[in-house]
């Protein structure tokens, strides 16, 4: 039938996903997706028309999934364990593997070969997505907070992309969650607030 995928897309997206995501988007090839996944180069360009194009939809199924598990660890009532729950999150995907598979947003970001505009997009779209989840989760605790609920979003979504660069340096998943509780605790600081003294 015309247009029918002729293959396991399914299977091949994932298989695709994994290989960018351990090379990285410059240094991976169509023919290294073909021979992962057993589809000749051919189905994958009729299919797909480019790399780019490929990537894309790779990167759309992750996004999604990535997102929808965010918000799960993200609706836990108490905002100190969603928070936590949240960077455990983001810290065991970047720690699964061996060696480490890092993450696939920051990755793509700083591969100078993955700089088209529809690449760009994907991750802004990302990351936007992953902030607005976190900021309404905050938008509850206004009273907690130490700066406003937009704000500290972009700063903890910020810092999930720092410590991506830290895990490739110290490889100590202890050491990031550490600091992701250290920076949650001076979120989270509104209500401790020490009351000036007067005189």
């Amino acid at each position: 039938m015309a247009g029918k995928r002729q293959f396991d897309e399914r299977r091949t997206l994932e298989l695709a996903r994994d290989i960018f995501w351990a090379k990285g988007y410059g240094a991976t090839s169509i023919q290294d997706i073909a021979n992962a996944s057993g589809v000749l180069r051919g189905s994958l360009y009729n299919a797909y028309q480019d790399k780019e194009t490929l990537f894309l939809q790779v990167f759309e199924d992750y996004a999604r999934d990535f997102l929808a598990k965010a918000a799960r660890v993200l609706a836990d009532p108490d905002v100190d364990r969603a928070l936590r729950a949240f960077f455990d999150f983001t810290i065991t995907s970047m720690t699964t593997g061996e060696p480490a598979r890092g993450c696939l947003t920051t990755k793509t970001a700083i591969d100078s070969k993955a700089d088209g505009e529809r690449i760009n997009a994907a991750l802004r779209r990302l990351l936007d997505g992953l902030e607005h989840l976190v900021r309404d989760r905050l938008s509850a605790e206004d009273t907690r907070l130490a700066l406003p609920a937009a704000d500290a979003a972009r700063v903890l979504v910020t810092m999930t992309r720092g410590i991506v660069v830290m895990e490739r340096v110290y490889q100590d998943p202890d050491r990031l969650r550490a600091t992701a509780r250290s920076l949650i605790d001076v979120v989270l600081a509104g209500q401790r607030r020490a009351v000036p003294n007067r005189r």
